[in-house]
């Protein structure tokens, strides 16, 4: 069995859905599980739908119609979806008459996106010889806390799924599953966050003990910088988990950053694929180590973070100092990324400004406080990385040829990610002079 996880730009259209129903029809005998996300922008328009009606103005047209014109060009009946259109509409109209939009009910509205495209697509799968059959993921066992926006599913869910899996699955049936949903124990919608199919893919696979998660995107698996930035960016045939994993939590647009931690808790290799050039190989991601792999992997990004410097004279030889400061952080649920101290200061990043203003009176007690927003962490990944001497030079020497301050850097030892921090005004700049550096100057 294998898992097939199916983005937004890969079901956006008729032409990109019949791209995927041939690429499942050639894997049949690997008994393919099918999850899909909704059809490319439909999300957005659904959540800014319920914004806009959080202000009053109750319009489902845009929402709506657009999933029609998806619908119509797949052939599919027009009741198969007249039940949710009627839905949706009840539920903005809901949200416009009390003028409020909570996250629940943020989570009720986005989820359908997902279960109007695996209605869609199992319709069409069905009627051209596919035997096919939507699912929505909580029918299959994906039962979830009530974390709205960030849900995840409750323990038991490995022997939960695979004996519904069995139950309600025929033999011979591709199932059409909804990701990025869930539904708590009270029944309530919820979602594991925004890209979260890539999430829920995994953990079927680990629940079912797929032999491969495959995520099928637009591009030829991971690359070694952000193509949309640098044209001549490669792809990366193998990669470790936790090479992954840092790409994907600092920016690399492939991967969900939680979508590897059921594949690595269950040994099940990834692998990511381009939907436009399914011969193409991909990458896979598992925990092989490949000796002759260079020894920088990739480049990544996360734009729009926010700085906190503190500075106090309090901090020189002080015991607890940074303890006291860390607590404040998180009594206030700041996340921390990067952090760099010096006798005198200390200096860290976050990408939530709400949160770290709330928090600001409470550190101010501890010395002068800066807020420096509109930063980026660029971070270079690769397992090489500890034992290749001269590396941070060589980062520096490109940085400064591309005559982009380094504000921030960190690099623990041992570590396959050197992180620096540089406005978000600098990034492509910074990202062009890098990769040409580590991946296309002889070295």
């Amino acid at each position: 069995m294998i898992v097939m996880k199916f983005g937004g730009s890969s079901v956006e259209s008729r032409a990109q859905i019949e791209k995927v129903l041939h690429i499942v029809r050639a894997r049949l005998d690997r008994r393919p599980v099918v999850v899909s996300s909704a059809h490319k922008g439909m999300t957005d328009a659904l959540i800014n739908a319920a914004r806009l009606a959080a202000t009053g103005r109750f319009d489902p047209s845009v929402p709506v119609s657009k999933q029609r014109a998806v619908a119509e060009s797949l052939g599919c009946a027009p009741d198969l979806l007249a039940p949710f259109y009627e839905e949706i509409a009840d539920l903005l109209r809901g949200i416009s008459l009390v003028k409020e939009l909570s996250p629940r009910s943020l989570d009720y509205i986005a989820s359908f996106g997902e279960r109007l495209a695996v209605r869609c697509i199992a319709d069409f799968f069905a009627r051209s010889g596919v035997p096919a059959r939507a699912y929505d993921v909580w029918d299959l066992g994906f039962i979830t806390d009530a974390s709205f926006g960030r849900a995840r599913p409750l323990p038991g869910f490995d022997a939960r799924v695979k004996a519904m899996f069995a139950e309600r699955v025929p033999e011979g049936v591709v199932p059409i599953v909804t990701g990025f949903v869930g539904r708590n124990e009270a029944g309530e919608i919820t979602t594991v966050g925004r890209n979260g199919s890539d999430l829920t893919a995994t953990l079927l696979a680990a629940g079912l003990g797929a032999e491969e998660a495959q995520i099928w995107s637009d591009t030829d698996g991971v690359m070694t910088a952000d193509p949309s930035v640098v044209k001549t960016a490669r792809n990366i045939p193998t990669m470790r988990f936790d090479e992954a994993a840092e790409l994907a939590f600092f920016g690399s647009r492939v991967l969900h950053p939680s979508t590897l931690l059921p594949a690595m808790e269950k040994g099940i290799p990834v692998r990511v694929l381009n939907t436009n050039r399914p011969d193409h190989p991909g990458t896979v991601i598992d925990f092989n180590t490949d000796a002759a792999s260079p020894p920088v992997t990739s480049i990544a990004y996360r734009e729009r973070q926010v700085v906190l410097k503190i500075s106090s004279t309090r901090m020189f030889g002080e015991v607890g100092f940074l303890a006291q400061v860390l607590a404040v952080l998180a009594r206030h649920e700041v996340v921390i990324d990067v952090i760099t101290t010096s006798e005198v200061s200390v200096s860290m990043t976050t990408d939530d400004l709400g949160k770290l203003s709330r928090a600001l009176p409470e550190l101010e007690r501890f010395g002068g406080c800066e807020v420096l927003p509109n930063r980026t962490t660029l971070v270079i990944v690769g397992q090489g990385l500890p034992n290749r001497k001269g590396v941070a030079a060589q980062v520096l020497d490109a940085m400064a040829e591309a005559g982009v301050n380094v504000e921030m850097l960190s690099y623990a030892m041992g570590s396959i990610n050197l992180s620096m921090v540089i406005e978000d005004a600098s990034v492509a700049a910074a990202v062009a002079v890098l990769h040409r550096s580590l991946f296309e100057r002889a070295r």
